[in-house]
């Protein structure tokens, strides 16, 4: 679990050789995190591993960012998105997350592999940042939870819809 941070608005910021890499099980338990990792987010080896993944979730992030992460991931697809990640002492910093499904010699889904690589803080603040407000007002403005993820998603696949109807083709023009 979360520990109770109040948010600093103080960025963290990659460099750009460095990539954070990290790995769950199928529950989205961290499994491994690299250094990188360990030193933006703050949290220890030992806090981290056998954790949820979400324990980084910054608040402004939309639910239906993850909903459309981890559909894709259950269907056995990769995927790329921008996500806003947030650090022990409240910080917050952006990435390009890549998260692929792990396999076994089998080809059995036996947990997920994310490298995250910096950002062009322009394209966040002109372009990730408006269309994850209107999704996370969508959801905050929603009777339920439930309701919300529901409405966000519809819009979140309606601004693909108006970009070309292909997410990977819209992710990789940015």
């Amino acid at each position: 679990m979360r520990p109770s941070t109040e948010l600093t608005g103080q960025e963290r910021t990659l460099g750009e050789k460095e990539i954070i890499v990290s790995k769950t099980d199928l529950t989205g338990k961290l499994t491994y995190a690299n250094k990188t990792f360990l030193n933006i987010s703050g949290y220890t080896e030992e806090e981290i591993l056998g954790v949820q993944h979400n324990l980084i979730r910054h608040p402004d992030m939309p639910r239906a960012i993850f909903k459309f992460l981890w559909d894709r991931l259950e269907a056995g697809e990769e995927v790329f998105a921008y996500v806003i990640n947030q650090s022990k002492n409240g910080d917050h910093y952006w990435v390009l997350a890549h998260v692929t499904p792990s396999k076994d010699p089998q080809g059995n889904v036996v947990g997920y592999h994310s490298n995250r690589r910096a950002v062009d803080k322009e394209l966040i603040k002109n372009v990730i940042i408006p269309v994850y407000a209107s999704l996370a007002d969508i959801e905050n403005s929603a009777s339920s939870p439930r309701e919300g993820l529901e409405a966000s998603t519809a819009a979140l696949y309606d601004f693909v819809d108006s970009k070309g109807g292909n997410y990977d083709k819209w992710i990789f023009s940015l």
